[in-house]
């Protein structure tokens, strides 16, 4: 009896060496070479659009996973549960160490080679990935409720957690800076220049350092965004693994910029992103998630962790600012 991956595998033009279970797909070694079969949640649309960008970034040497197409020239199969599946290429090597500057700084680099390539795509851009200029404003704003939310459960609780009493002691300051980010971002009207095609998840997880070369993998999140989103993400990542380091900060922004210009209105943006107390409120949400019963140790940590940061991640803000004047 064919297993899962074996039976969806059968669609395509190929013949099976060997499959494993990786991280969320099956890695499988094939005639074509090594390929991952990974759910796909999006629409056929979707994944039709990012197929054909895909195959544009390769065709322009970029080192990406091109799509596999089946049989019948279809980028989706679809198992017995309704399921969808894609099946593209895989690359073994090692991920972006998140504590050698070397490979943080060559990441963002390869970041701004994307967005520069992806400006050169001449195919249509459907509307289901259409720029919504207000797109971040609407999460922030989004975010503050959730937190003030957040808030109001706890402080109604009679009998507080240990995690509660420590957010409940930090959560004015950060709901202020929160507010403070989100009413200077209504002021500002992003550019249309300033929007392209977006990586949606670019982390260190996502640079692979292979044998064929540096590749960016997991662009199923695509946007079509403001770019240096992109830029801003990485950063927040890096940073709060090196303790807000100032110095390796400046050098990721001067990195990307070497090879992608960032123009002024983007560095006001580069600055709101990482300026909004994201990993406050992305801890927050997942206590409002929770079962509120059962008390994670972890978020504890997490939590703690924010608050000894705060002063480095400030402190690079203020240094930060000064671009945005």
């Amino acid at each position: 009896m064919y297993s899962r991956p074996e039976q969806l595998l059968e669609h395509y033009d190929l013949k099976i060496k060997t499959i494993s279970k990786g991280r969320e797909c099956y890695l499988c070694d094939t005639s074509l070479g090594a390929k991952a079969l990974c759910e796909y949640r999006g629409s056929k649309e979707r994944a039709g659009f990012l197929a054909e960008m895909l195959d544009y970034l390769r065709e322009s040497r970029f080192l990406v996973p091109v799509v596999t197409r089946t049989k019948e020239g279809e980028v989706l199969v679809i198992d017995e549960d309704e399921c969808k599946y894609i099946l593209a290429d895989a690359f073994h090597g090692a991920e972006c160490d998140t504590k050698n500057r070397d490979d943080m700084l060559i990441a963002v680099k390869q970041l701004a080679s994307l967005h520069n390539t992806a400006r050169g795509f001449s195919g249509t851009i459907p509307e289901f990935v259409g720029i919504d200029r207000n797109s971040l404003l609407v999460s922030y704003e989004k975010h503050n409720r959730e937190l003030r939310q957040v808030r109001n459960y706890i402080r109604n609780r009679k009998k507080k957690n240990a995690f509660e009493e420590l957010f409940m002691k930090q959560y004015e300051p950060f709901q202020k800076k929160a507010t403070e980010v989100t009413d200077a971002l209504r002021a500002m009207e992003p550019k249309k220049e300033l929007f392209g095609f977006c990586h949606g998840d670019f982390n260190q997880h996502n640079v692979i350092f292979s044998r064929q070369g540096i590749a960016i993998v997991g662009l199923d999140r695509f946007s079509y965004d403001i770019q240096i989103g992109d830029l801003a993400n990485f950063i927040r990542k890096m940073l709060e693994k090196n303790n807000w380091n100032t110095g390796l900060g400046l050098d990721m922004i001067q990195a990307y910029d070497s090879v992608r210009k960032i123009e002024e209105q983007e560095y006001r943006y580069l600055y709101f992103y990482l300026a909004y107390p994201g990993k406050f409120y992305k801890i927050a949400n997942h206590y409002n998630n929770s079962h509120k019963a059962w008390l994670s140790g972890r978020d504890i940590e997490k939590l703690e962790k924010v608050f000894t940061q705060e002063e480095a991640r400030e402190q690079f803000l203020k240094i930060l600012f000064h671009f945005v004047k």
